[in-house]
């Protein structure tokens, strides 16, 4: 929640609830927060980028996706199912060496992939829809 604190604008809207995991094996219950909202007013964003070098998760990152003019100024509140279709236009980070490794974000992904492909059945990225990246991204 660190980038809603630093935006100088407070064009980030996040709302979150506790939820009380109960124990295994006698332990004691745990807490944990739930995300209900998470929106960028981009009516108030002067893009000043300083939300997404102080998220230490690196869950925000610049889209090279410009065009989302409205006519009604509401429309400019991007909510989350909003922000996740942009994710897919981000180009993955350059390597800083050509021997370093893949970032783990990428290695991620192929993982998750792999295994939902097993778990579906072999069932062809047309058949689960949006080339198989119809679930839930790390990034908004």
């Amino acid at each position: 929640m660190l980038c809603a604190r630093e935006c100088p604008d407070w064009c980030i809207y996040i709302d979150s609830h506790k939820e009380t995991l109960p124990a295994e094996g006698g332990g004691r219950a745990r807490t944990r927060n739930v995300l209900d909202r998470f929106a960028i007013d981009f009516a108030l964003c002067m893009y000043c980028g300083i939300c997404i070098e102080a998220c230490p998760f690196d869950a925000l990152f610049w889209s090279p996706e410009f065009e989302y003019a409205e006519y009604d100024i509401n429309e400019l509140t991007h909510e989350r199912d909003r922000l996740r279709e942009w994710m897919w236009t981000v180009p993955p980070p350059q390597a800083h060496d050509a021997a370093a490794e893949p970032p783990k974000e990428i290695a991620a992904a192929e993982k998750a992939m792999a295994r939902s492909a097993r778990g579906a059945g072999g069932r062809g990225a047309a058949e689960r829809g949006a080339g198989g990246r119809d679930g839930p991204g790390r990034r908004p």
